[in-house]
Order: C-alpha cells, then structure tokens, then sequence
C-alpha cells in the first residue's frame, strides 16, 4: 500500500467511525427524548440531519494532532472526540442562522427556518417566526449539551483538569465571545471610530471561528494523545493563520461565492450586515461617498440585488478584495511554514497539508 493510499484510507476509516459514533449516541438520546414526547422528535431529526455529511474539518484536525502525538489510529478516544466537536460545530451552526437571519444552510432551510415552516404547514397559532426561532435555539441548547455528554463519554483523559477538558473549555468560551463581538460590531460599527474596524473584524475572525476551526480542535487531539508542551505550541503556531485563512476565504465566499457552491444566497453577508475584514478594508480605502452607502445599506432588509452589485464593485474597485486574498496568502503562508516546522511523522504531516491547501482555497 502506498503513503497516500494509506492515509486516505486511514482518514476515511475515521471519518465513517465518527459518523457511526454520532449515530449511536443520538439514537440512544433519541429513546429518552421520544419517551419525553414524541413531539421532540423533529427537534433530534435537525440535529441528526446537521450532523450527516459535511466536512468534518474540525473532527479530522483533532484526528491528525492525535497522530501526530502519536496516538493509536484505531483508538476510540479520538473519535468520540470527533463526535463531540461534531456536535458543538451543529449547536453553532443552529444558533449562528438565527442570529444572522439566515434561512438556509448547506442549500436547504436552516433549523429555525424548518420550525417556522413546520407551524405553517400544520396552521398552528400564534407567529410562526417565533416559534421558529424559539425552537432553533432550544435545539442549539440541546445539541450543545449533547456535544458536553460526548465529551464526558471519552473518559479519563478527558476528564476535569485535564489539558483536554481546559482546550474544549475554553473552546467553546472564546466561540460565545467571538459570536457577541460580532454582533456587537454589526450595530456599533456604523459609530465607532472607523479607524479600528479592520482590527476588530480580525478579533472577531480569531475568536468566533479560527480558534475553533483549526486551532483547538488539532490541540485537542494532541492533548488526548499526551503531546508535549512544545509540540502544542508548534500546532498552534500553524493551525491559528490557518484558522484566520479559512474565515477570510468564507468572507469572501459570503459575498463573491456561487450559491450553487456555498448553498447560500449570493451575497448574504451583506444582508446579514457582516462587518468582516473583507467590508472593514472597502469601508477603510473606498472613497468617503462609498463608505456611507455601504454603511447605510449594508444589513438592511430591505437589500436589492442592485444594492449587492454595487456593494460588490465597492469592495473591488477599493482594492479590498484584492487585499484580503494578500491576506489569506499570508496567513496559508505562514500555516505552511509552521508547519514544515513541526517534527511530526510523514503520515500526519502530510494529511494536515492536504487539509491546509484544501481549506484556503475552497470554494464552499
């Protein structure tokens, strides 16, 4: 068998092993919620549906920090720690749409939007948008209290005071702060000083998704497998630019990318009013008229296809498109180089490559 046959099988192995994890685990969940009531179980049904297929970028980086620490590719540790931050990405997901007013994800409805549906189609009462929205972060709370139970489940080396238990800790800490500064920025933005807005948009970017993209999930393998002090620094010291390259590129996704690809609307940050690196750089360098009019259009709801293209042409002709694809160059670069760096076997090492190079220049 050669090298690439190896790990792609080893990777595939993986990956089936935690999608078989979460299907047990919610299906045991599944019995306790049905005997609750049956009417939970449209709540399961989103979870189970979110957590079915995807990337599992952040299951695969904690993979390959438990390889590279030298951990047992057939030990179920890793990959009840897959399931675990499976299951963590889904309650972010569930709660991100509904605070970016989002109504699809992955090119069908997002979870609070199936819950206005499902009230339409059965003529319930009351505000269908409400209980839609209600019902999308009550099954945020339960699939981020799922992602806790499974992570309980790996045992003693996930256990209280442990490097692993303070890594998913803080985790999930930073994600909520990241989501709060982001929010913060969309309505304080328009009146700070507009000097600090690509700095802020950074902070953001750092903490509400590279952290837990890239950085947390590959420390988190390595801290199950016992990996050394060193050898967390050197993940982090590649994962985090890593991290940062991956929400630029979904910023300029969110914006120039084909719905067809990323399943979304074109140009729905800019109605969810996304004050990304990305609209911080056009608003600093576009010229002053250009600056109010994204400022005065950018999240409003009532945002035409016209409004989207000239935005778009802002962002172009301002040079910030072409500074944030600089960006997104200098941070892979710096990924790539840390990562040469880092003394791990071949196997991993060439595995955390493929995953860089495929995370900076996706195109979903």
């Amino acid at each position: 068998m050669t090298a690439a046959e190896q790990l792609r099988n080893e990777q595939a192995d993986f990956v089936a092993a935690v999608a078989g994890e979460l299907t047990l685990f919610l299906t045991s969940r599944q019995s306790v919620m049905s005997a609750i009531s049956p009417d939970i179980d449209p709540i399961m049904g989103a979870i189970s549906n979110l957590v079915t297929g995807g990337k599992r970028l952040r299951a695969l980086m904690c993979y390959w920090g438990w390889r590279g620490a030298g951990g047992d590719p057939a030990a179920a540790e890793v990959v009840t720690a897959g399931a675990a931050l499976e299951l963590f990405q889904a309650a972010a997901l569930i709660h991100d749409d509904i605070i970016d007013r989002s109504d699809t994800r992955r090119g069908g409805p997002s979870v609070h939007r199936s819950f206005s549906q499902l009230h339409g189609a059965q003529g319930w009462a009351l505000d269908s948008e409400r209980f839609g929205q209600a019902a999308g972060i009550l099954a945020g709370d339960l699939c981020l209290s799922f992602s806790e139970e499974a992570f309980t489940d790996i045992g003693e080396r996930a256990a209280a005071g442990s490097r692993a238990r303070l890594i998913f800790n803080l985790m999930r800490a930073e994600v909520m702060a990241g989501q709060y500064l982001d929010i913060l920025e969309e309505v304080a933005g328009p009146v700070r000083d507009r000097a600090g807005a690509v700095s802020r948009a950074h902070s953001i970017i750092r903490f509400k998704s590279a952290k837990y993209s890239t950085e947390h999930p590959l420390a988190l393998g390595g801290a199950l497998a016992g990996a050394s002090n060193e050898l967390l620094r050197g993940y982090s010291a590649f994962a985090l630019p890593l991290g940062e390259a991956f929400q630029l590129r979904d910023d300029v996704l969110g914006v120039f990318g084909d719905p067809l690809t990323t399943g979304k609307p074109a140009g729905d940050d800019l109605r969810e009013g996304k004050r990304t690196v990305l609209v911080a750089l056009a608003l600093d360098q576009a010229s002053e008229a250009e600056s109010a009019f994204i400022d005065s259009r950018l999240g409003s709801q009532d945002l035409s296809d016209e409004d989207i293209l000239e935005i778009r042409r802002i962002i172009e002709e301002s040079g910030a498109l072409q500074a944030t694809e600089v960006l997104i160059n200098e941070f892979g670069a710096a990924a790539f180089d840390a990562l040469e760096a880092l003394d791990l076997d071949e196997l991993p090492k060439t595995a955390l490559r493929r995953l860089a190079e495929a995370t900076v220049s996706r195109a979903s």
